[in-house]
């Protein structure tokens, strides 16, 4: 890298525009959306898509509630002209959505355009030329009044073709391909004389699409060109102020958005941001966007896995992980603090009757786009005292105290510090069971086989019978309640010096014959703090075999 770069890069210009308005809106309504993953999208591909991908693509984007699609660029291959015509013979278009195909501004190009779209109920006609002086001087070698009069000229000979197809509801949109760098004044004038050439109405309107052909400034300067636009136009009347970002500067949706807030009317892109370089605008970033503020998009991806499972198929690019919503790690958290801070948001959401979404580190509910919650808290080296406690309680209604929360924690952290990795749900579980002996086949285990109570003298009375190997005790003793005898009968039968510090139960589920589950922590001077767990369809059976699971660093004294 160069260490002044000013030598070989100069800044892009900005506009003087005072009289801006746009930083003080809000985004309130969603914009037309046209997807252009066919056609730009599938253009940007090493390996195009066929057909058979290209037909699933379509109706994907018509179940997810796309009503402008562009297609194919048809006179550019006969495979993406066959594509338009199987289309319309074949009646795959639903009558509310409408087909857009692109074209540059040449007569050949045109016509070929025109004739793929024979007997098409409704189409847009999208025609391009580019307007900005790196392109005029050095690709083409125009000047404006030669680029000017290129646009004009496409412009009336696809007019003139429309109208010798009168059975098609006709749609004109233009493009300055290079707006953002273009000069303010000179696409203006570009755009005022297409429009006039075209002569927009209701039957036959207009979509003037200003895109970020290449990033070159911050999304601030691109919502000044488009609202200074859209003040200096003479007549908007049945025009649409469309935008196409891409992504080069990886501002794409943050462009996009202050675009809408200038007043562009619709958004071109492509689902997860695929195109030429760096993509185009993400509109499932977009529309996501706008949901979680609580805008609905007018568009659909409750099932946002299998939208990334198709685009991956048809595109052979992967989603990236950590991509926003539709990514398998968008809702993860590994790290402890912020996996506190997620499990106490969703303690707290049970706790309220609000509906309003309000949980740390998740600004949107991952159920809304189909995603499970076991994908919200993941346990490697980096989680705290929360992640495993939450995957115990989300998947098998424990709710682990504190302290035992504290202790399993650190038994979760010896394990990944030595595997260097990821724990997935089926080894917490397997741990935590080998923990706190919740094995009631396991050999090794001491066992209440049976018991029996009786009140005397204000006291509770028990006698249980215990199996510990191939040893069975009988054991007797008394307290204020079952707990407490159990461990009388325990002290006096081992000579163990051991209290209960710490207890907890609760029910698993809510039906009546659901089991209880219970927790016990032990102190004594023979063994540190010791934790036992027990479940079981008898609540006092689960305590009393929580008692004896927490003594089991005691056995080798039995």
């Amino acid at each position: 890298m160069l260490t002044q770069p000013s030598i070989k890069y100069h800044p892009a210009q900005i506009i003087d525009f005072p009289a801006r308005t746009w930083p003080s809106k809000q985004l309130k309504t969603p914009p037309r959306w046209c997807s252009t993953d066919l056609r730009d999208g599938n253009q940007a591909l090493a390996n195009p898509m066929d057909h058979t991908k290209k037909m699933a693509f379509f109706k994907h984007l018509i179940e997810c509630g796309f009503k402008e699609i562009e297609v194919a660029f048809p006179a550019a291959s006969q495979t993406d002209f066959d594509f338009v015509r199987l289309l319309i013979e074949d009646d795959y278009i639903p009558d509310d959505v409408t087909i857009q195909v692109m074209t540059q501004s040449r007569v050949d190009l045109i016509e070929r355009t025109i004739q793929s779209l024979v007997g098409a109920k409704k189409a847009i006609v999208h025609i391009y030329n580019a307007t900005a002086p790196e392109f005029r001087e050095i690709v083409f070698c125009q000047d404006k009044t030669a680029t000017l009069e290129l646009a004009v000229q496409g412009v009336k000979h696809i007019r003139q073709l429309c109208e010798q197809n009168p059975d098609t509801q006709w749609t004109l949109q233009y493009s300055p391909e290079t707006f953002c760098f273009t000069e303010a004044d000179f696409a203006l004038e570009v755009c005022e004389a297409a429009a006039q050439t075209w002569q927009p109405n209701q039957e036959r309107p207009m979509i003037l699409n200003l895109p970020t052909t290449v990033e070159v400034n911050t999304p601030n300067v691109f919502a000044d060109q488009i609202e200074h636009f859209i003040t200096s136009f003479s007549s908007l009347e049945n025009i649409t102020i469309s935008v196409h970002p891409h992504n080069d500067r990886g501002t794409g949706v943050a462009t996009a958005e202050m675009a809408i807030l200038a007043g562009a009317q619709r958004v071109e892109g492509c689902l997860f941001g695929n195109g030429e370089r760096t993509g185009n605008v993400d509109l499932v970033t977009l529309a996501m966007n706008l949901y979680s503020q609580g805008v609905h998009p007018n568009l659909d991806f409750s099932d946002i896995r299998r939208t990334v499972e198709l685009v991956e198929e048809c595109n052979e690019l992967p989603v990236h992980p950590r991509h926003p919503y539709a990514g398998s790690l968008a809702f993860t958290a590994f790290s402890g603090s912020h996996q506190d801070a997620i499990k106490k948001g969703f303690a707290a959401q049970k706790l309220t009757s609000s509906t309003v979404w309000q949980i740390p580190y998740l600004p949107l509910d991952p159920k809304d786009i189909g995603c499970t919650y076991e994908e919200v808290i993941r346990v490697n080296s980096q989680s705290g005292k929360s992640g495993a406690a939450w995957l115990l309680q989300e998947n098998h209604g424990l709710f682990l105290p504190r302290k035992l929360q504290i202790d399993f924690s650190k038994r979760v952290k010896n394990h990944t510090d030595k595997t260097g990795h990821e724990m997935p749900l089926a080894d917490v579980w397997r741990l935590f069971r080998e923990s706190y002996r919740l094995n009631p086949d396991d050999k090794g285990q001491m066992t209440l086989i049976d018991y029996r109570s009786h009140s005397s003298n204000g006291l509770q009375e028990i006698r249980a019978t215990l199996r510990y190997l191939e040893k069975t005790w009988q054991l007797t003793g008394e307290g204020k309640g079952l707990l407490s005898a159990m461990l009388d009968a325990l002290r006096k039968r081992f000579n163990w010096q051991i209290n209960i510090s710490d207890f907890h139960e609760h029910t698993l589920g809510q039906q009546t014959k659901s089991k209880a589950v219970s927790y016990v922590q032990i102190e004594s001077d023979q063994v540190t703090p010791s934790f036992g767990v027990a479940i079981d369809e008898d609540s006092t059976k689960a305590s009393l075999q929580a008692l004896i699971n927490a003594c089991h660093p005691l056995y080798k004294e039995a």
